[in-house]
């Protein structure tokens, strides 16, 4: 890399807990190998990775500054072993500062939130990429609303941290209808994904952003997200890399009987 500067990532991160189920994790292999990749990709741990999961949303953004952060179960209908597991990464309140006067020197209200826990959009994805829990961990809240605009000026101000060896991590899915899952997902997911790759892989940075801020005009775009708290995680991920290049890194057509979704990295990697 010609730099120490590390790339951004939006990833879909699957459903549920699906790490601790056998089953669930077998049927999630090609999303399994793609989250065990990004440590390859990027070459080198990370001082901290700081994640903005669609699970957490505040109505200002909000930074998690617990130095050992509890478990948040946000999720209901699964086998009881899932509503006891521990991923013990560390926080940082060191990055959680750090972040926050980032934020607020944009112009942007922001808060330390002391109480906060990891939840699955965060745990999930981590306990693959980082099983042994050894890199320190912060999440940054979405912002009730999900102007993209906003999410886009959060990334923006949180892009220094590139430089500090913060991996800076949207996590999402790029389909997040609940509804409507399975074979009837084929269409609209696959549309709304074939309307992500243009966007983001095949435009222009200034494209890219005006685009994103357009994205309710995108082919299936509500089909794709009726509510958006999945998608706003991408916006993030793409302030704080803005006119860098992306590339997919995560891609199928079968995703839960017929979701077609994707993960996708904003930046150069050392071992693309």
């Amino acid at each position: 890399m010609a730099s120490s500067r590390l790339p951004t990532y939006f990833i879909s991160h699957g459903g549920g807990p699906w790490p601790y189920m056998e089953d669930r994790r077998k049927a999630l292999h090609v999303l399994e190998a793609s989250l065990k990749d990004i440590p390859r990709q990027i070459g080198t741990v990370p001082k901290a990775v700081l994640m903005i999961s669609g699970h957490w949303e505040e109505n200002q953004f909000s930074v998690m500054a617990s130095l050992n952060p509890p478990m948040v179960y946000d999720y209901s209908g699964f086998p009881e072993h899932t509503y006891h597991v521990k991923y013990s990464a560390p926080g940082s309140p060191e990055l959680a500062t750090r972040a926050c006067d980032l934020i607020t020197a944009a112009g942007m209200q922001a808060r330390l939130d002391p109480q906060q826990g990891f939840d699955h959009g965060t745990f999930t994805p981590m306990v693959v990429m980082y099983p042994q829990a050894d890199v320190p961990l912060v999440q940054v809240s979405l912002k009730s609303g999900y102007d993209p605009a906003e999410h886009l000026a959060l990334g923006r101000a949180l892009a220094p941290l590139r430089d500090e060896g913060v991996l800076i991590v949207g996590s999402g899915l790029s389909y997040h209808n609940l509804r409507a899952f399975g074979p009837g997902a084929r269409y609209p997911s696959s549309t709304f994904d074939k309307w992500l790759q243009e966007t983001l892989v095949g435009s222009d940075p200034q494209q890219r952003v005006n685009r994103l801020l357009r994205w309710e005009e995108a082919p299936a775009a509500r089909q794709a997200h009726p509510q958006e708290d999945h998608l706003v995680p991408l916006m993030v991920a793409v302030g704080a890399a803005e006119n860098e290049k992306a590339d997919v890194v995560y891609h199928e057509d079968n995703l839960f009987g017929g979701v077609t979704a994707s993960s996708f990295r904003f930046g150069q990697a050392e071992n693309p």
